[in-house]
């Protein structure tokens, strides 16, 4: 089977403010498979959220490549890239960056107007990811009358919309407690393999990584198996 995700010897260096070269990811390989979830672990400055970035398009390697779907990031232009963003990656962030003047509905239905999707069909699809992450009943509230596990909630529907080749996520539970956060790691798994959508998490949550089927540690610039972690049955 053909990977949806394929990073090769990705990396990236930054200048430091003294001028001085700083490589963040040295070699990076990685490949995913359609309804697959891997968790990505590592100190913090380690590069995880870097990664993350190259995934999702949002920024470009010193050297290597990405490819979706078989589709190479570095042959596409700017306006490829984006379409690409908003129709194939979906992203979770730590901190929802819902639009707070939107309810809900209207922030999930986002992506796909965008994308040019009739609004009929956008209600449609956005009221049934609501109701599938337990939010029928909070669709025409604005995120200030959410709690924050009802926002991120909100932000794990909004990824999905479009339906997405993958999902990447960083530290999606991070600012939740743990009751909240409990209930995304299961909401996140489960709707990762209902959709067959490849999933790339970046946490520091012992408990959400183990319910990934593989766990990557960020070590000197690498990905290399996590040593010591239970993985939950799925």
């Amino acid at each position: 089977m053909s990977a949806v995700l394929a990073a090769a010897g990705l990396a990236r260096t930054f200048l430091g403010g003294d001028g001085v070269p700083i490589e963040v990811l040295s070699g990076v390989d990685l490949t995913l498979q359609r309804g697959e979830f891997v968790a990505i672990v590592g100190a913090s400055g380690s590069g995880k959220s870097t990664l993350l970035q190259l995934l999702g398009a949002l920024d470009e390697p010193t050297s290597g490549s990405v490819r979706l779907d078989g589709v190479e990031y570095a042959a596409l232009s700017e306006a490829a890239l984006a379409r690409l963003r908003n129709r194939s990656i979906g992203f979770v962030f730590q901190f929802h960056h819902l639009l707070r003047e939107f309810t809900a509905l209207e922030n999930v239905m986002m992506p796909l107007r965008i994308a040019g999707l009739e609004d009929a069909a956008a209600r449609a699809r956005s009221e049934a990811l609501l109701e599938s992450v337990g939010l029928s009943h909070r669709m025409t509230h604005r995120p200030s009358q959410l709690s924050g596990g009802e926002q991120q909630r909100v932000a794990v529907a909004r990824a999905l919309a479009p339906e997405p080749l993958v999902v990447l996520a960083d530290e999606p539970s991070g600012n939740l407690d743990h009751h909240h956060a409990e209930a995304l790691h299961e909401l996140f798994a489960g709707l990762a393999r209902q959709f067959e959508t490849a999933l790339v998490v970046v946490t520091h949550n012992r408990l959400l990584s183990a319910r990934a089927d593989r766990v990557l540690a960020m070590e000197a610039g690498r990905l290399v198996p996590a040593q010591g972690l239970e993985v939950l049955p799925s």
